[in-house]
């Protein structure tokens, strides 16, 4: 007797409450599923289920016999997964569900690079707009939090932290001025995203590294800006403030290439917004697939995992304090 397919067998069987329901399962006979049955019966010295015309019942050896049973294949079954995960070239399809955003301007980048270690891998990315929660129809969920826990049974890898600054095209700044401290920011546009908090106020916090941060409070609270433009598209407010039409509030991720290049200024430096949370969510399974290890431990190399803010810390670099 195969031991290890007459386990599969049996636990298959419980699982569907008939032979031939595990019979259509697992592709065999159904005289196969019943021999099976019997031999590991016989092997054992006990009777696993009650048959009848009409069901199927486990007995208490059963019970007992199927919570082992299962334990054993899901242990050998995560060694092998383990064992494969190593040497296993990640490819097929992988469906990732992603900020607009982010996918642009932080995912889009990187597929180059990961298309060249891992040339049979094969992404599909849905960008319906902002995601606050993982979803369990895509492998990979691209999540953004604030201050709200992430909901739902899901595996969460943290791949970085963006910091939520406020910038302005310099055509903007110089037709209006540039704010020298917080309270000088209301009489100015504002471009701002379209969440609550934003209009009930405005909250900014001081950067502790800087060389005034002794003079300054830590957290300041201003009314809500004067919005000329509001939306939970950040793109749309990026596009916005590089047409000049206002002061941005934009997370770092976004903001970085054009405050780089010059396209955008940095409005009180020192001071930065709220902050987002991102993490590579994945549904809770025992067992990851390769091309699923594969990408996840990808962004996290290139984001770092941790809990500070690349792109604030580059673009720190470049402010004379």
């Amino acid at each position: 007797m195969d031991q290890l397919r007459a386990l599969r067998v049996f636990v298959q069987v419980a699982a569907e409450g008939s032979l031939a329901g595990a019979a259509r399962v697992l592709d065999l006979a159904p005289a196969v599923v019943t021999r099976t049955l019997a031999e590991l019966e016989a092997h054992l010295g006990t009777r696993l289920m009650h048959r009848t015309t009409r069901r199927l019942a486990l007995t208490e050896a059963g019970e007992n016999y199927l919570a082992n049973a299962r334990r054993i294949l899901a242990e050998l079954d995560e060694a092998d997964a383990e064992a494969g995960a190593a040497s296993a070239q990640a490819h097929g399809s992988l469906r990732v569900l992603a900020p607009p955003a982010f996918a642009v301007h932080q995912l889009a980048p990187l597929l180059p690079a990961l298309r060249a270690r891992h040339p049979q891998l094969v992404l599909d990315v849905a960008t319906p707009g902002p995601v606050e929660a993982a979803d369990a129809n895509f492998d990979v969920s691209i999540v953004s939090l604030g201050q709200q826990p992430l909901q739902g049974d899901f595996i969460a890898r943290r791949l970085a932290v963006s910091t939520f600054v406020l910038c302005a095209a310099p055509a903007y700044l110089d037709r209006h001025g540039r704010p020298d401290a917080p309270d000088a920011l209301l009489p100015h546009a504002g471009l701002l995203p379209a969440v609550d908090a934003v209009r009930q106020g405005l909250r900014l916090y001081h950067d502790k590294s800087a060389a005034s941060a002794k003079a300054m409070p830590p957290l300041v609270e201003l009314p809500a800006p004067r919005a000329v433009l509001s939306t939970s598209q950040l793109e749309l407010l990026l596009a916005a403030a590089l047409a000049g039409l206002g002061i941005a509030g934009l997370p770092s991720f976004l903001a970085a290439a054009a405050l780089r290049d010059g396209r955008l200024e940095r409005v009180l430096p020192h001071w930065h917004g709220g902050a987002l949370t991102i993490y590579a969510a994945m549904p809770t399974r025992r067992h990851l697939p390769a091309r699923t290890r594969a990408f996840v431990d990808f962004l996290i190399e290139h984001f770092g995992g941790g809990e500070g803010d690349p792109w604030l810390a580059g673009l720190r670099a470049r402010i004379t304090l």
